[in-house]
C-alpha cells in the first residue's frame, strides 16, 4: 500500500486513526497492538507472501534479544538473510533463480540489527513481543524508513497516549507537504530521466545535463516525500521519528552531504560500521581505508549492481579527498564555491546511481562533457549567425509544452533556496495552525489528489 494511493488516504488511514482514537477513550493499554495488528497489515496488503517473513525476522530476533549468547548469532542471521534475497543473483549469477526482493526487507532488518548490536553492548531490550513488533513493523517507517533506533523509539510508544491536536494539525500539514513533493515534483519531473538513462540512448549534452538535473531532484523530492509523509503520519499518533533530510543540496563539503542526506542511514553506517572497524582512531591512512570501506558497502547496501559499487566507491575517494585536502592544506573553500563543487560531484555520482549498468552511465558521462554532441531546440538556431553551428536539430526527448521543465525549475529552486520542512514546522519559522495555514494545506492537498491519476512507488522501494 502506497502512501500516495486513494486506498491509503480513504480507507487504511481513516480506520487506523478511528481505532487509536477509540482505544484511546476506551482501552488506551491495547493502542501498541492495534498499531501493531495495523502495521503488519500494512506490510501484508503489498504481497502477503513475504508477510511470514516479516513475522519470522521480528520473532528470530526478539528471541536473540533475550538470550545474549545468540546475539552474535542473530546479527549473522539478519546478514545472511538480506545477503540472500538481495545479492544471491549478483554473486551466483547464471542459477535460474528468480529472487523478488521484498519490499522494505533492508529497512526492518537493519533495524533490528543496529538492536542487537546495541543490546550486546549491554543496552536495554525489549521485553514486550507486542511493543517489539510495534517498533519494528511500525507502518510510518516499515517500507523506505527511516531507519529507527530502539532508545529513541521505545520511550515513546511506552508514554501514555493522549489526544492533541497540534500534533494532529503538524502532523497532517507535514504528511500534505511530503505528498506535494512526491505527486505534484517527483512524478512530473520523471518523465526527463527515463528516455536519457535508457540503454543506448547516448544522450548529446543538453539531453544529458537536464536528464541528471531531473534525477538528482526527482530522487531528492521523492524519498524527502517519503520521508515527511512517514514523519507526518506518526506524528498524527503522537510519535516523532528522527528527520531524513535536512537540505543536503545546500551543503557546502561532501562530509556535510552526508550529514544531512538519508540521515538516519549515515547514522548507521558510521555507529555500526565506521566506528567499528577503527573510525579514525588509528591515523589517517586506516581512516581512509575506512571511509572507503563503510562507502563501497553502503553503495552495495542499496542494490546488487556493480553500478552501485562504482556510486559507493566514488563517494569514498570524495571522502577521502575532502578530509585529505583539510589535513593537508588546513584551509576550506569559500562556501559558495564549495557548495557548487559539492553539488556538481553529487550530481556525476548520482548518474552511476541511476543507469541501470556501466555501459549506460559511461553514456550519460560522456554526455555531460559533450563528447556525444551537441543538440540545442530548433528556436536556438539563429545563434548560428554568431559562428556557433551545433545541430539545432530539436532536443529529442523534452516536451517543452508539459509540466516536467517547469516542475525541475520549481524543484531546483525549492531544493537549493527555500527552507525545509523541518524548518517550516520544528525550526525557526515556528509554524502553529492557523486558520490561512489550514486553507493553503487543503487547497494543496486538492491539487494532489487531482494530480494522482497513475499511482508511482517511491524510488528507494527497490532498496
Amino acid at each position: 500500500m502506497l502512501f500516495n494511493s486513494f486506498s491509503f488516504l480513504f480507507l487504511y488511514l481513516p480506520v487506523v486513526l478511528a481505532g487509536y482514537f477509540l482505544l484511546l477513550r476506551w482501552r488506551p493499554a491495547w493502542i501498541a497492538g492495534w498499531l501493531a495488528l495495523a502495521s503488519l497489515f500494512f506490510y501484508g496488503y503489498w504481497d502477503a507472501r513475504y508477510l511470514p517473513l516479516l513475522i519470522g525476522s521480528i520473532v528470530f530476533n526478539y528471541w536473540c534479544a533475550q538470550h545474549r549468547r545468540l546475539l552474535g548469532f542473530g546479527v549473522v542471521a539478519n546478514l545472511a538473510l538480506l545477503a540472500y534475497y538481495k545479492y544471491a543473483n549478483f554473486f551466483l549469477p547464471g542459477q535460474g533463480w528468480d529472487i523478488i526482493l521484498p519490499v522494505g526487507i533492508s529497512f526492518f532488518t537493519f533495524t533490528q540489527i543496529a538492536y542487537l548490536v546495541d543490546c550486546h553492548r549491554g543496552g536495554t531490550g525489549e521485553y514486550r513481543l507486542v511493543h517489539y513488533t510495534l517498533f519494528v513493523s511500525y507502518f510510518p517507517h516499515l517500507i523506505a524508513g527511516p531507519v529507527l533506533h530502539h532508545k529513541e523509539m521505545m520511550p515513546q510508544f511506552d508514554r501514555p497516549a493522549r489526544f492533541d491536536m497540534a500534533n494532529i494539525a503538524i502532523g497532517l500539514s507535514i504528511f500534505v507537504v511530503g505528498l506535494a513533493k512526491k505527486v505534484l515534483l517527483a512524478d512530473p519531473i520523471s518523465v526527463l530521466v527515463a528516455p536519457v538513462f535508457a540503454p543506448h540512448a547516448q544522450p548529446q549534452l543538453v539531453e544529458a545535463w537536464i536528464g541528471t538535473l531531473a534525477y538528482t531532484f526527482q530522487l531528492y523530492f521523492d524519498f524527502s516525500g517519503y520521508s515527511d509523509m512517514a514523519i507526518g503520519l506518526s506524528r498524527l499518533f503522537g510519535v516523532r521519528l528522527p528527520l531524513n533530510f535536512n537540505s543536503p543540496y545546500k551543503a557546502v563539503n561532501i562530509s556535510e552531504f552526508w550529514r544531512r542526506w538519508h540521515m538516519t542511514l549515515s547514522r548507521f553506517l558510521r555507529d555500526y560500521l565506521y566506528v567499528p572497524l577503527g573510525g579514525n582512531r588509528h591515523g589517517s591512512v586506516s581512516r581512509y581505508r575506512n571511509l572507503m570501506a563503510t562507502m563501497l558497502l553502503g553503495g552495495l547496501w542499496h542494490g546488487a549492481g556493480w553500478t552501485f559499487v562504482a556510486w559507493g566507491a566514488l563517494h569514498g575517494v570524495y571522502l577521502v579527498i575532502h578530509h585529505g585536502w583539510q589535513a593537508l592544506s588546513g584551509w576550506s573553500t569559500p562556501r559558495w564555491w564549495g557548495r557548487w563543487l559539492t553539488l556538481l560531484a553529487v550530481m556525476v555520482a548520482w548518474v552511476l546511481f541511476r543507469a541501470p549498468d556501466m555501459a549506460t552511465a559511461g553514456d550519460v558521462l560522456r554526455g555531460l562533457a559533450g563528447l556525444n554532441g551537441v543538440s540545442l531546440p530548433r528556436g536556438m538556431a539563429p545563434l548560428g549567425a554568431l559562428g556557433w553551428h551545433p545541430a539545432f536539430d530539436g532536443i529529442r526527448w523534452i516536451d517543452v509544452s508539459g509540466p516536467a521543465l517547469p516542475a525541475l525549475l520549481l524543484a531546483m529552486a525549492l531544493a537549493l533556496y527555500a527552507p525545509n520542512t523541518q524548518e517550516w514546522f520544528d525550526g525557526s519559522m515556528r509554524w502553529t495552525p492557523a486558520l490561512w495555514r489550514s486553507a493553503l494545506m487543503a487547497t494543496v492537498f486538492l491539487g494532489c489528489l487531482f494530480n494522482m491519476n497513475r499511482v508511482s512507488e517511491f524510488l528507494y522501494f527497490q532498496f
